[in-house]
């Protein structure tokens, strides 16, 4: 991304606001986040907030996400270690999706160990995904 860009500092006691309906949520109230790495410019992963989760992003500058499967905030690494610091977030022209600039903690983002979760290429001659992760080589 070539964007003039500013430092991102959390708010602590940032409160919800108007700003938060600049945001195009979906029918579940959730908006797509999509995770990229700071230095290396990968992407890491993609995931969902809710406006919880934003607020609890913006109020602690690292990753908070909604977890689907579990219905509820996710703090990344608050299992696994693995931390993402927000550095940048930017929305999208439309509202619907967040763009979280992350310095990554130990370079791992995927819940498999890997840097990224996008491992699996498509392989148009073999009509296939073929699998990329450090794991297999």
């Amino acid at each position: 991304m070539n964007m003039q860009t500013k430092t991102f500092a959390p708010v602590e006691n940032l409160q919800a606001g108007t700003w938060l309906d600049e945001v195009t949520w979906n029918e579940q109230g959730l908006v797509p986040v999509i995770a990229q790495e700071l230095g290396s410019k990968d992407i890491l992963m993609m995931a969902w907030m809710n406006r919880d989760a934003l607020l609890a992003t913006l109020r602690l500058g690292e990753a908070v996400y909604w977890t689907r499967s579990r219905q509820k905030l996710w703090h990344k690494g608050e299992e696994s270690g693995h931390t993402q610091k927000v550095r940048e977030i930017h929305l999208d022209c439309d509202g619907d999706t967040i763009l979280l600039v992350v310095e990554q903690k130990d370079g791992i983002a995927c819940h498999t160990g890997e840097h990224s979760c996008f491992f699996k290429r498509w392989d148009s001659d073999s009509a296939c995904w073929v699998d990329e992760s450090q794991s297999k080589k």
